[in-house]
């Protein structure tokens, strides 16, 4: 029996993405090697918990699982059948209740398998162990008893969510004021964030934005403490990685920079001009399923099929941060493409001339890959074409204007007011998200009734004011008017009422709507060139430490290239698409946008990791940067979250910041 850590770590070797670290792990540290090797019995039944699904699905297909041998996969609280003559891998969390089912299954005469291989998500507790040691009849039953330490869930090849849906009422809201509800939810968070380091090999410089300065004996608001409350936990955690994880690096390999929704505000409700935020924000989409009408069979009425918009789907790789233009006019391009070097296509657009065997031989040949592409294109015609015409019936693009001339101060009050006079048509979730980043740039227009008149002009109701006033519950501590008035005080920077600096002139500017750019892209740039402020960005390691020696002391370095490129940050305003989401195209009309992909001969001189961790949420077109700025930096810049959240889901979970209970379903998360 062993217990250990795997001693596979990220370091040395091919350079493999975050995702495929993280299958990788799955597929053949814990399923590949685990089994007697008895040809006999070469299936394997995979045992997992609510959670434990929940990691293996966001992590792999089914197929990959089948391929290591898993013939059956089971709930570890169901009743199962017994199977003495297969083995078993159990995938659980390290809890009492876990343990007690497992030592139920593998205990007394009859076991319901031959043997078990037991993996555990994250740090088991040393009573447990204790406990499975101490059954005398188990122990030579179990081939393996070792931890993971993988309880996180990848959501896209560079971001993963802690799956927290309710972390924003939890910690934010106003009952969340050192609530032992709140504590348990940091706690968590800090394991599953630390499982991320553990299962990477990974060690984090670890930063978080510290509590604002406080004007005299006032504490600080608990709010406001959260960031550094979790960095405290999630360091604990990765100090005693050190000494337990074989091969653990001993020196920072990585940084991790800890923030919460307070630093952008705007960023969750603004809408967002490339393909995936459209989708995601204005169909109506369940998770990544898209469904369209397809012709019935037989000439019946037309039938409803689910396509999957993912990682697997090569075009949707290559649109999904393009601007909403740009993808429309990229699949124009593809499909002209795609036809003029497909064979069958070819064949297709012939006139009625005879074919001759040799054309028809290929035809057969070319056809079944010919209609799979096809089928993708169409779709994805169909899509830009639906989000188009939303786009033209809302009014969308004058609205989106005003937003962003909001944002960069090309706009004030005299134009929302005139926007809400004229266009009284636009629907209320829309009108709220502009009153939301009305507020954020100017929010001495909400105070004392001055609210109240901006609501009955844009005829919202209570319920949607309550969005706009929860705003101030992110921004930590304020004093409040004894009249019990509403007044929203935000402590932005900001010069010209402008929400961002406008950060014009060294891209090629083209599509229009594309200027916004979250503020994680500038947080992210100043740590690289380490200009980020280390009062307002408070350091776990070692305070003497700066960032730029600890990255001298990585086991993988920064590229000088990196470097160079970091001291001159590009504008994220571009109209036009850049670089990094532009594609390479291949002979058959697809191609891939993965920014690591484009570094496929030069993975050995990407630079340490970034993580940036978002509590309460983040959005599209943060996850959307992270792809822009690991192009740009040379290294994979990794976003984790509580919870990846459109606007819609957003503005609920803000309207509950002030209500006593939470209703969020919180899934699987805690």
């Amino acid at each position: 029996m062993s217990f250990s850590d795997s001693e596979t770590g990220s370091h040395g070797g091919e350079y493999k993405s975050f995702k495929q670290l993280s299958r990788d792990r799955l597929l053949h540290e814990m399923l590949g090697t685990s089994g007697s090797g008895d040809s006999r019995s070469s299936w394997k039944v995979l045992i997992m918990d609510k959670v434990t699904v929940k990691v293996m699905s966001s992590t792999c297909k089914m197929a990959d699982i089948t391929d290591q041998g898993v013939s059956l996969v089971e709930d570890l609280f169901r009743r199962r059948q017994p199977l003495p003559s297969m083995d078993a891998i159990y995938f659980i969390q390290p809890s009492k209740e876990n343990v007690v089912m497992f030592l139920s299954d593998m205990s007394g005469r009859e076991p319901l398998y031959r043997k078990a291989y037991v993996y555990f998500s994250s740090p088991i507790p040393k009573d447990l162990v204790a406990r499975i040691k101490n059954d005398t009849s188990v122990i030579p039953r179990i081939g393996a008893l070792g931890e993971m330490n993988f309880e996180y869930f990848p959501i896209d090849s560079q971001g993963f969510v802690t799956d927290h849906e309710r972390a924003l009422s939890e910690l934010f809201g106003e009952s969340a004021q050192n609530s032992r509800l709140a504590e348990a939810s940091l706690n968590v968070m800090a394991t599953r964030i630390s499982t991320v380091f553990a299962s990477l090999k990974e060690f984090p410089l670890v930063r978080y934005r510290a509590a604002k300065e406080q004007d005299g004996s006032t504490a600080a608001n608990f709010r406001e403490l959260v960031p550094g409350k979790l960095a405290t936990a999630i360091w604990n955690n990765i100090t005693t990685y050190k000494s337990s994880i074989p091969n653990y690096p001993q020196k920072e390999t990585c940084e991790l920079l800890i923030l919460d929704r307070s630093v952008d505000q705007i960023a969750p409700v603004i809408h967002e001009w490339t393909y995936d935020a459209m989708c995601h924000d204005l169909l109506d989409m369940d998770g990544n399923k898209y469904v369209h009408e397809v012709p019935g069979k037989a000439g019946g009425p037309p039938e409803k099929k689910e396509v999957l918009l993912e990682d697997q789907d090569p075009v949707w790789l290559e649109l999904r941060h393009t601007h909403i233009a740009d993808a429309s006019e990229r699949l124009h391009d593809r499909f002209t493409n795609f036809v003029s070097k497909n064979k069958a296509a070819q064949m297709e657009q012939r006139d009625g001339s005879e074919l001759s065997t040799r054309d028809l031989q290929k035809m057969v040949q070319a056809l079944p890959q010919y209609n799979e592409q096809k089928e993708k294109l169409s779709i994805h015609v169909e899509i830009a074409g639906e989000l188009n015409k939303v786009i033209r019936e809302t009014g969308l693009r004058e609205l989106g204007q005003l937003e962003q001339d909001l944002v960069f101060g090309d706009a004030a009050t005299k134009e929302v007011i005139q926007f809400l006079r004229t266009k009284q048509d636009t629907s209320g979730e829309n009108k709220l998200r502009l009153m939301m980043i009305y507020a954020s740039v100017y929010p001495e227009k909400f105070e004392g009734d001055k609210a109240a008149k901006l609501m009955q002009l844009a005829k919202l109701s209570p319920e949607d004011m309550k969005a706009v006033k929860n705003m101030r519950l992110l921004e930590g501590s304020e004093k409040r008017k004894p009249s019990g008035s509403f007044s929203l005080k935000f402590d932005s920077k900001k010069k010209g009422n402008a929400a961002r600096k406008d950060r014009t002139g060294e891209e090629e500017e083209t599509w229009q709507l594309f200027r916004f750019y979250p503020m994680i892209e500038e947080l992210v740039e100043k740590m690289c060139k380490g200009d980020l402020s280390k009062d307002d960005y408070q350091c776990m390691n070692n305070a003497q430490k700066t960032t730029h020696e600890a990255n001298g002391s990585s086991a993988r370095n920064i590229p000088p290239k990196a470097t160079t490129e970091s001291t001159n940050p590009r504008s994220v305003r571009s109209r036009r698409t850049p670089n990094w989401a532009r594609s390479r195209t291949s002979d058959d009309g697809y191609s891939s946008d993965s920014s690591l992909k484009n570094f496929s001969t030069d993975f050995k001189n990407m630079g340490q990791r970034i993580f940036v961790f978002i509590i309460g949420g983040a959005t599209r077109s943060e996850l959307r940067v992270c792809h822009k700025l690991t192009s740009k930096l040379r290294r994979e810049v990794v976003l984790g979250t509580t919870s990846l959240d459109d606007p819609p889901q957003y503005i609920t979970k803000l309207k509950l910041l002030s209500e006593k209970e939470a209703s969020v379903d919180p899934g699987l998360g805690i």
